[in-house]
């Protein structure tokens, strides 16, 4: 499973006050309206001049007749295409749309004003309102954003038509009119259109007030949401008496609808094994578990604490490799959260960097805590659990860090599996590289089950002690009776190591100030956002 790139970061105070599932339909909302506009644009007002002879040659013979439509065609793909940018926040995304609302005004009215003359009567602002109305209305209502911020894009759309419309006049585009008939007719109907769009977006702002109220968990309230995928959504969330931040996982009664009755069952005992698999353990190294339910509307979900800090993935991608001394430190503390889960008789089974998370906790920094158990295998019955399989038809894990015997898609796989899966994560932590580097899935597959490793020595430039070496590639072994058969024997033997190579917490504190120091205005908050799953099929 991969970790979505920071889909909808934390916003400011622009957004906070609209309800989170309202802001997070934003970016798509905003992407419909401007593919609409461009293909309005191309279909209705460009197509059909090209393919009449007459008609292109005056088309393409002013550059303002061709140049608004182009502009606004190619102002209505490039907002789509930002729009459908993961990393863009709530925040941007409702500031480009106000932009964009502004623009595409601007395209409208020159298109349908700023024209020269052709031999026929020219258009004249008094024959009703320009298009760029209807554009303020239906904008208003499908990009909602802030009252204030909402009728300072409609003021400034609405002056649009009466400065163009007034260039146009003075080109000798469209007649001259008197100064009271230019207020009546060109000005006064788009302040009437702006006040519809004022009272629309109030009323759209007062629901949403209601809806952030329907958002409420029990005691938790959705405020962002940090990630999405084919499992379901987490969002950032606050206990409303402790103003305790949490992460709430769920799955939506839509998303639960939409996989159909087959998979229905499914779906809700993964969810709930994955609850009731992290509140059966106690490790400090496991993430913790706080709540777990289901909504009045039918929405699965569980509450989790929300951490401070960056998961393997992004800490190797954004600041470089680790050092040995650091990686036995990280590695040794995973250990301690896969020994207790193991000892119950629970196998993860997708153990990689994006599900262990290295973050501040309390006055500790480097503390580990390993995250989604939501392919965890039991060998035991969860109590309150009908059953405790997974699909027959599908090979849980992801396939960089997926252990030989569950590449082979083998039913009976046990702790060994984890080990196999940790040593891939030490691998990585060290070279910043994958084991088995390859183009496909399947391709990762057989290479775990076939290829030997290289010694991670020999794919970084930093030093790798020989014992290091041998413990990463006996976690490697194709046997799981080669490797080490226990997460308890492979924590000693890490520590053992660690003896020669021993990590300082005083040079963890002076990274952690560094790189992460601690700012309340700007503290990134992350949690088990790991909602999109890596999935193999069986071949």
């Amino acid at each position: 499973m991969t970790q979505t790139p920071s889909p909808r970061t934390p916003t400011s105070g622009l957004v906070t006050t609209l309800p989170p599932a309202l802001m997070a339909q934003a970016a798509r909302r905003l992407r419909a309206m401007a593919v609409l506009y461009a293909c309005v644009f191309f279909f209705a007002g460009t197509l059909p001049v090209l393919l009449m002879p007459a008609e292109r040659a005056a088309f393409l013979g002013h550059w303002s007749r061709w140049l608004p439509s182009l502009l606004s065609i190619g102002s209505g793909v490039l907002v789509a295409f930002l729009a459908s940018r993961p990393q863009l926040s709530s925040e941007a995304v409702v500031r480009l749309g106000l932009v964009y609302q502004v623009v595409g005004s601007i395209g409208i009215a020159c298109a349908e004003y700023l024209q020269p003359p052709s031999g026929t009567t020219a258009m004249s602002p008094l024959m009703g309102l320009s298009w760029v109305a209807v554009w303020m209305l239906s904008f208003t209502f499908t990009v909602p954003s802030r009252p204030a911020l909402a009728l300072a894009a409609a003021l400034t759309s609405a002056s649009v038509v009466p400065i163009v419309a007034g260039i146009a006049t003075a080109l000798g585009y469209l007649p001259r009119v008197s100064p009271v008939e230019y207020f009546l007719h060109v000005v006064l109907p788009y302040l009437i259109v702006v006040v519809i769009a004022a009272v629309g977006t109030r009323l759209i702002y007062t629901l949403g007030v209601d809806l952030k109220r329907a958002l409420d968990l029990g005691s938790y309230q959705l405020e962002e949401r940090l990630g999405v995928g084919g499992m379901g959504e987490v969002w950032r969330a606050r206990h409303r008496l402790l103003a305790r931040p949490a992460a709430v996982k769920l799955i939506r009664p839509e998303v639960f609808e939409a996989a159909g009755v087959a998979k229905q069952s499914a779906l809700r005992l993964r969810f709930e094994r994955e609850a009731q698999t992290t509140a059966l353990l106690k490790s400090p190294h496991t993430i913790n578990l706080f709540d777990y339910g289901v909504t009045d509307e039918g929405a699965f979900y569980y509450v989790m604490e929300l951490l401070d800090g960056f998961d393997l993935k992004t800490l190797v991608e954004r600041f470089g490799p680790l050092s040995v001394e650091r990686t036995l430190h990280v590695l040794m503390q995973a250990c301690h959260s896969l020994a207790e889960a193991h000892a119950t008789g629970l196998v993860h089974r997708d153990i990689t960097p994006a599900n262990i998370f290295l973050c501040r906790y309390g006055r500790d920094v480097d503390f580990v805590k390993v995250l989604d158990f939501g392919l965890v295998k039991p060998e035991i019955v969860l109590p309150g659990s009908d059953a405790a399989p997974t699909n027959a038809d599908r090979v849980g894990g992801t396939p960089a860090f997926m252990s030989p015997e569950q590449a082979l898609g083998q039913r009976q796989i046990d702790g060994r599996a984890d080990i196999y899966a940790l040593g891939c994560v030490g691998y990585w932590l060290v070279t910043g590289a994958l084991v088995f580097p390859r183009s496909s899935a399947m391709a990762m597959a057989v290479a775990h089950s076939q290829a030997e490793p290289e010694p991670p020595s020999r794919r970084t430039e930093l030093p790798v002690p020989a014992s290091f070496d041998a413990l990463m590639l006996e976690c490697l072994a194709k046997g799981p009776a080669d490797r080490p058969p226990t997460a308890e024997v492979l924590a000693r033997r890490l520590e053992a190591l660690a003896v020669d190579l021993p990590w300082d917490r005083g040079l963890a504190r002076d990274w952690w100030n560094l790189h992460h120091p601690i700012d309340p205005s700007r503290k990134r908050l992350a949690a088990d956002t790991t909602a999109v799953r890596t999935v193999l099929p069986r071949r």
